[in-house]
């Protein structure tokens, strides 16, 4: 089927655009029934039950205009809570916390750390401040969403906090205050489909490590301060479909091992300082690819023939280049 992207869609809005199904996500439990408990029923986990862990996170936020979390309260049992769900199997272990677009204002509390069966944990949009506490004890997390809040995290402090979350599939931690260079470690998180560090203050080169994440599907790593080679290391990842490097300080050429990967639906390296030529059979060995933006750049020769039998096509950019010739 076709993959109709927009110019100006985020990343997540790409990501439903395409299949979801091509991406490989494990199922997680999403909904709870049962009702209400007296909250003195919980059980104790470590030194603190998940309830007592959620309100000391909700003992954080210093400001929530739209009362999003007037219900967590002693009143009700914690997994009845707004954003909130629990295990089925295991009652009163939350497994997903939901709080994205809500305008909360505050920090991420280290008690987060405590719920030790959380798969998901969304705080995208709000006006999160402050670090990324060490999460080291959710070792089930999946999915952690905490894009277009105003952390102020070091990257490499950022995969310390992260660095026994092994089953992690996405980390998007993009529109955020992101400093420092991309740790060679990043490979570690070897289960990740999809990455999204795009829209921070990065600086350094992209680590050729990335080709430990075999299972990568997904990469953003736009709109930062990166600066050296695209490593060709990345064409070593046979699942690849949005490679997203725009808006750097990235020189050299085009890697030909990236045009390489038959996976590929889009690919935006515009606005860097890229040079040299295309391969002349990328239009070829990129049956699928859609979107193709390498505008801004320095780069040169003939515009490949190839692209003209690349019926898959719906955006080029090869504007702000050097190129001579025709699409034929």
């Amino acid at each position: 089927m076709p993959y109709p992207f927009v110019g100006n869609m985020d990343l997540m809005g790409k990501l439903r655009s395409l299949e979801l199904s091509t991406l490989v996500r494990p199922t997680l439990l999403l909904l709870l029934f049962y009702g209400a408990r007296d909250a003195h029923c919980s059980l104790v986990y470590g030194n603190m039950t998940d309830g007592r862990s959620l309100l000391d996170f909700k003992e954080a936020i210093t400001d929530d205009p739209g009362g999003a979390l007037h219900d967590w309260n002693d009143g009700i049992h914690h997994c009845m809570w707004s954003g909130v769900s629990c295990s089925v199997r295991h009652p009163r272990r939350v497994t997903t916390l939901e709080l994205g677009s809500l305008n909360l204002t505050g920090q991420i509390t280290p008690s987060l750390g405590n719920l030790t069966f959380l798969r998901e944990l969304d705080l995208t949009n709000n006006h999160f401040s402050g670090q990324l506490p060490s999460l080291n004890r959710l070792i089930k997390l999946e999915s952690l969403a905490i894009s277009e809040n105003i952390l102020q995290v070091n990257i490499q402090d950022a995969t310390i906090a992260l660095a026994n979350c092994s089953e992690l599939w996405l980390l998007d931690i993009s529109s955020n205050m992101l400093v420092g260079s991309i740790p060679r470690n990043i490979g570690s998180f070897s289960n990740l489909r999809v990455l999204d560090l795009s829209q921070n203050n990065l600086t350094g080169i992209i680590p050729p490590t990335f080709s430990n994440i075999t299972r990568l599907q997904v990469i953003s790593l736009a709109d930062n301060q990166l600066e050296g080679n695209i490593p060709g290391e990345l064409g070593q990842l046979p699942y690849m479909m949005l490679v997203l490097l725009k808006g750097n300080k990235l020189s050299g050429r085009v890697p030909p091992e990236l045009c390489n990967i038959s996976s590929l639906r889009e690919l935006d390296l515009g606005m860097n300082t890229l040079s040299g030529t295309l391969p002349a059979d990328i239009g070829y060995t990129l049956p699928f690819l859609v979107w193709l933006s390498l505008g801004t750049n320095n780069l040169e020769g003939h515009i490949p023939d190839s692209l003209g039998n690349a019926s898959a096509l719906r955006h080029l950019d090869l504007s702000s280049n050097y190129f001579t010739g025709q699409i034929r």
